[in-house]
């Protein structure tokens, strides 16, 4: 079975899902021809990515990259947002990816599915080699760590964001307006904290 151009679009991008492939007219049985003849690999259900691409993305996020990637609208959030910016001792033992709550059912291997209904807020664009995804910014994942996580883990964070280095410069204004948006208290904390 020839590659066909429609193939050769998906295989120039680091993953693509059996659904975009259907978009594009590939079947799944030539999804399961091309996977068990190497010209493509299965990286989880409905996921694949060209294995003979060299990532030029850190190895540590690799996986994270391309779970984020299959998610349609998928957003890096919580502990997998807070280990990227360096705000957390918590080791991210599944990937942490944020979805409009509107959305249908999705399961990944070690993958948390967060919804959410704010779900533009603090949302940014994370581009790492070349992968393309999104990832809420650190006021948002602080704030959704006062949510959704332990208190210990929240202050942990919140100390972590306010220390200023080259660069971060932690932004209370913004902080705040987010906390606010999100029905978060945290102004004690921050008093607390400076």
């Amino acid at each position: 079975m020839a590659i066909t151009k429609a193939l050769n679009k998906l295989l120039k991008r680091p993953t693509f899902t059996s659904k975009e492939a259907k978009a594009l007219g590939i079947k799944a049985n030539s999804l399961a021809y091309y996977a068990k003849t190497g010209v493509i690999e299965r990286v989880s259900h409905g996921v694949y990515r060209n294995p003979k691409v060299e990532s030029s993305a850190p190895f540590e996020w690799q996986d994270l990259l391309e779970t984020a990637n299959s998610i349609p609208d998928g957003t890096i959030c919580l502990i997998s947002a807070l280990s990227y910016y360096g705000l957390t001792q918590e080791i991210q033992r599944q990937y942490w990816i944020a979805v409009p709550h509107e959305g249908g059912l999705i399961k990944r291997p070690k993958t948390k599915i967060i919804r959410t209904r704010n779900f533009k807020l603090g949302r940014v664009p994370l581009k790492l080699g070349e992968y393309k995804t999104h990832i809420f910014d650190r006021e948002r994942c602080v704030v959704d760590a006062f949510k959704k996580l332990s208190k210990e883990s929240a202050m942990y964070s919140l100390k972590s964001y306010l220390k200023r280095t080259d660069e971060h410069k932690p932004e209370l204004s913004k902080l705040a307006r987010y906390a606010k948006e999100l029905r978060v208290d945290i102004v004690p904390y921050i008093e607390a904290l400076t």
